[in-house]
């Protein structure tokens, strides 16, 4: 009695986790999709020092903080100059950042600024290599661009 009743239970048992393996599968993709999707930069941040000169500019949704040497300022961000910057930041593969070659590399003797790039983007830090200010690399230049003029304003 007892042997018919084991062979039994084991194939529920299978019918139940292969039903409930390709719920899991099924719920699971459309969420993948939406998450990818939905990359939202939360802030950016550019930041520009040498021995003497320190200067981080950081770029949220709602304002601009400018630090120069310590001496903070703050000013608001309108939509639109927010809706350009993160425009600029989307086109860029943040998990390959910190791997982007400088051109050139006048920061090593004080001839440049050290400019890194770091990007907040759905709770993760993504922060650049470093670089000569003015001359970033090739696939963050467009960013740059879209960062310098704002922070020549203040």
């Amino acid at each position: 009695m007892k042997s018919p009743i084991l062979p039994i239970s084991f194939i529920f048992l299978l019918i139940n986790i292969n039903c409930n393996h390709q719920s899991k599968n099924e719920s699971a993709s459309p969420k993948t999709e939406a998450s990818s999707q939905q990359s939202k930069i939360e802030k950016i941040q550019l930041t520009e020092q040498t021995r003497g000169s320190n200067t981080i500019i950081t770029y949220t949704p709602a304002s601009k903080v400018s630090s120069y040497n310590g001496e903070e300022s703050n000013s608001p961000m309108s939509a639109s100059e927010w809706g350009k910057i993160t425009k600029q930041a989307e086109t860029i593969d943040l998990s390959k950042i910190s791997t982007l070659q400088s051109p050139t590399t006048d920061r090593y003797t004080d001839r440049a600024l050290i400019a890194t790039i770091i990007i907040t983007s759905n709770g993760t830090t993504y922060t650049s290599a470093s670089f000569d200010s003015g001359k970033p690399p090739k696939e963050l230049e467009e960013l740059y661009n879209s960062i310098q003029p704002l922070k020549k304003v203040q």
